[in-house]
């Protein structure tokens, strides 16, 4: 394969320095999907962790090196999951880990930052301008900044899913990626394509949030001005060029999906498979929903991405599990 950033020596000794807690997530094939899907489903969950996603794969590198260094100061900007696992991978090692965000992210996000005793900076924008502010703290402070999807630690650490998939699933066809920055996809995808080159990396975005699945189209940078969608995980407007460049050689297909599949999605992980999760960790189902044909007869894994839902507004879009008959 042609070169991204990722390196596979390193994400294989990426592995002793996050936290086992982090590690060999649950994978299951779950057959009560494929009725309603026409496909095999099996489900990497990524939200049996202490920070309900994936992102402390990452945030655990970046954590370690710090530690390791001296550096005693983080900032990153999240929109609410790379948050939580900085403020809990920095807590651990006595790091000062400052988060910004959009005030109009989920309370649930917030409250569990504040939680894990992280400093909170609120901005009157999305993610892009939190971004934006956290750059500026760290120049001014002199601290370091992590990016989500462009530090190389972020995609790394999401890569070792990818080892995992390849170690222990059953030979499956095709991977499924919920794609926003683009460190699962690019990490994920990285590991497929050298280790599994047969396997389909796709990955997918809400069709309210389309910059990076059109810059992958059109190989350069496209961004938005705006973005509209549930999916607050995955809701960028500017993609980073250094990440759609590894994009570029690791994703075999990028579509969008529309809100209504995406809740449909949710609902079917609620009814069939016992899950609560986010709108971004149902994308990879809403995508099969959406293209059945596609999929049919094939085996293909979904990676539950997170499961941070703010609780009111998981309620309004899912409503009670639907009622099974006889």
């Amino acid at each position: 394969m042609q070169e991204t950033r990722l390196d596979t020596a390193r994400i294989q000794a990426a592995r002793q320095m996050i936290d086992p807690i982090f590690r060999n997530t649950p994978l299951y094939r779950c057959e009560a999907l494929k009725p309603d899907l026409g496909c095999a489903v099996s489900i990497k969950l990524e939200t049996a962790n202490p920070v309900r996603s994936f992102k402390a794969r990452g945030t655990e590198l970046v954590a370690s090196l710090l530690d390791g260094n001296g550096s005693r100061a983080v900032v990153c900007a999240s929109a609410g999951n790379l948050g939580q696992a900085l403020a809990w991978s920095g807590r651990g090692r006595g790091l000062d880990v400052t988060v910004v965000a959009s005030r109009f992210a989920p309370a649930a996000k917030l409250d569990r930052i504040r939680a894990l005793d992280a400093k909170l900076e609120l901005v009157d924008g999305d993610f892009d301008m939190a971004r934006e502010r956290a750059a500026a703290i760290a120049r001014a402070d002199g601290i370091r900044l992590v990016e989500d999807s462009l530090d190389i630690e972020t995609c790394e650490g999401a890569a070792t899913i990818g080892l995992e998939l390849v170690e222990t699933a059953p030979p499956f066809d095709a991977v499924l990626i919920a794609l926003g920055g683009g460190a699962l996809a690019t990490g994920v995808g990285h590991v497929m394509k050298a280790l599994a080159p047969d396997v389909e990396v796709i990955c997918v975005q809400p069709l309210g949030a389309p910059a990076m699945t059109r810059s992958w189209r059109q190989r350069r940078v496209v961004t938005t001005d705006s973005t509209d969608t549930i999916a607050d995980g995955v809701a960028g407007r500017c993609p980073i060029p250094a990440v759609l460049d590894d994009l570029l050689l690791v994703a075999d297909d990028a579509v969008l999906v529309q809100e209504s599949s995406i809740i449909a999605g949710m609902r079917m992980l609620l009814d069939h498979a016992g899950l609560v999760v986010e709108p971004s960790a149902a994308l990879g189902i809403a995508a099969i929903l959406e293209d059945r044909d596609r999929f049919a007869g094939r085996h293909v894994v979904t990676i539950v991405c997170g499961s941070n839902v703010d609780v009111d507004a998981y309620h309004r879009w899912v409503g009670a599990a639907p009622t099974r008959t006889p």
